[in-house]
């Protein structure tokens, strides 16, 4: 049996994630957290199509808009080392007895990277935690739209310019 190729995005889905692996290296982030402010601690693990795995931490600010959340501080760690293929990500809030998602903003960033069927793993300080995909927790992203319309578009303009396929 042939290995997944990470560069080919029809074997992501082949690829094997193991949430409780990835939950544990988000809670271990979770111990660089910054926040004095929230006392809300949240650890980030981002898997990347590579098989590496980034992890962030949010640092708070006392202007709390310039506050990075956990999952950003992972993603962003990832893209500024090249990388651009994501296949899961778990987020870890210990300081919560249930699971908590990523906020809106994080929902967002993470739209522009990711596809919208990538798991989302999140988890409290108990042993459970809840799966989604990025397109459930941000339904109708109309960035993911405009890429399939995009997409629809180069494939018309390429058959029409060179109908015979070469």
């Amino acid at each position: 049996m042939e290995k997944p190729d990470p560069k080919d995005p029809r074997d992501l889905k082949s690829l094997p994630v193991d949430p409780r692996a990835l939950i544990a290296r988000a809670r271990e982030a979770a111990a660089f957290t910054y926040s004095p402010y929230s006392l809300f601690p949240v650890g980030a693990a981002l898997l990347c199509a590579d098989g590496a795995v980034f992890t962030g931490a949010n640092i708070e600010n006392r202007s709390f808009g310039l506050t990075t959340c956990a999952e950003r501080s992972a993603l962003f760690a990832a893209i500024s080392q090249g990388e651009r293929r994501f296949t899961a990500i778990a987020v870890v809030c210990p300081g919560s007895e249930h699971p908590v998602s990523p906020c809106g903003a994080c929902r967002q960033v993470l739209s522009e990277f990711c596809p919208p069927d990538m798991p989302v793993y999140y988890a409290g300080r108990g042993g459970t935690h809840v799966e989604a995909t990025l397109g459930e927790l941000l339904p109708r992203d109309s960035l993911h739209g405009l890429k399939k319309r995009r997409g629809k578009r180069r494939s018309e303009v390429a058959r029409r310019d060179n109908p015979k396929g070469r």
